[in-house]
């Protein structure tokens, strides 16, 4: 009996350690190449969907191939905190200079970078192709492949992302669609917090009271 007993032990082990080996991370970043779309996932729900753009050459992960590569990546780097939106990149560095969306003739790496890690074989590549999610300037082509094979962002999204994931945030690209709760949410759309009115927009100017001149009415034009 006592056989029967530490066997069957042994087996709920082994099985229980199968289950949690392939269960999905609470917390991640999955992209969609067909939906052109990403969902920020916590405690397995989405809690945010943005649109995105990913490579105009196709999906792989060849040096070169200017493809998005697909599989599980983690982020490696955060680089750009606190910069304001729109800020241009050269070398992960940046210039200063700032671009309004869809500034016309211009198509640098701005707002924010996530620097992707593979993490799996077939993604072993992304880190040294500097295969990255950013803001783009052309915000007019999310929604449809248009990158050399990282995934772009609107800035005011990709800023949004930024703050809410950490460093080592695991990161799946898939072919595929996204699990309908995260196909059919709305997507994430920027609200600017909202302007303290000023005493005079909200009382409007102050009137002198009955009997009382201003001063300003009483001054002759020179």
């Amino acid at each position: 009996m006592g056989r029967i007993a530490i066997a069957l032990l042994g087996f709920l082990f082994v099985a229980g350690m199968t289950s949690c080996s392939s269960t999905k991370p609470n917390r991640e970043i999955r992209v969609s190449v067909a939906d052109q779309k990403m969902a920020l996932y916590e405690n397995g729900q989405p809690v945010r969907v943005y649109g995105v753009s990913t490579s105009k050459f196709g999906v792989g992960d060849s040096p070169s191939s200017n493809r998005t590569p697909i599989g599980k990546m983690r982020v490696a780097k955060k680089i750009g905190n606190g910069l304001p939106p729109g800020m241009v990149f050269k070398s992960r560095q940046p210039t200063g200079e700032i671009l309004r969306p869809n500034t016309p003739g211009r198509d640098p790496i701005v707002s924010r970078i996530l620097w992707l890690q593979g993490t799996e074989s077939k993604t072993r590549n992304a880190y040294g192709r500097f295969i990255y999610i950013h803001g783009t300037p052309e915000e007019y082509n999310i929604g449809r492949p248009a990158s050399y094979g990282c995934i772009r962002m609107r800035s005011m999204d990709v800023i949004d992302l930024f703050n809410h994931v950490p460093e080592g945030m695991p990161v799946n690209i898939d072919k595929g669609r996204l699990p309908g709760e995260a196909r059919h949410q709305p997507l994430y759309v920027y609200s600017p917090p909202p302007q303290p009115m000023s005493p005079l927009k909200q009382y409007g100017p102050m009137r002198p009271s009955q009997g009382q001149t201003s001063v300003a009415s009483n001054r002759r034009s020179r």
